[in-house]
């Protein structure tokens, strides 16, 4: 049992920077470890992968909060990789 609750875990802010402009982003530790894969399996920063999910929700109609951003860029990401 004590597994499966270390499963649910709080939002951590941590602090990014994008265009030279810092900025805090909540994110469970889960979404932050599969944005760090990401980001990692990219070979970019972090920051750089949050600064092209940024603009690819800046191009959205109407575009979510970055934190949504990420979590729904991260969700379609592992779709995408499932079907490869």
């Amino acid at each position: 049992m004590a597994d499966k609750a270390a499963a649910y875990h709080p939002p951590v802010k941590r602090s990014v920077t994008i265009a030279g402009h810092p900025t805090s982003i909540s994110l469970e530790p889960v979404f932050w470890a599969a944005l760090e894969a990401e980001a990692a399996r990219q070979a970019l920063p972090v920051n750089a992968l949050v600064a092209r999910i940024d603009v690819e929700r800046m191009e959205a109609g109407d575009p979510p909060n970055l934190t949504s951003a990420i979590r729904q860029w991260l969700w379609h990401r592992r779709g995408d990789q499932s079907a490869a």
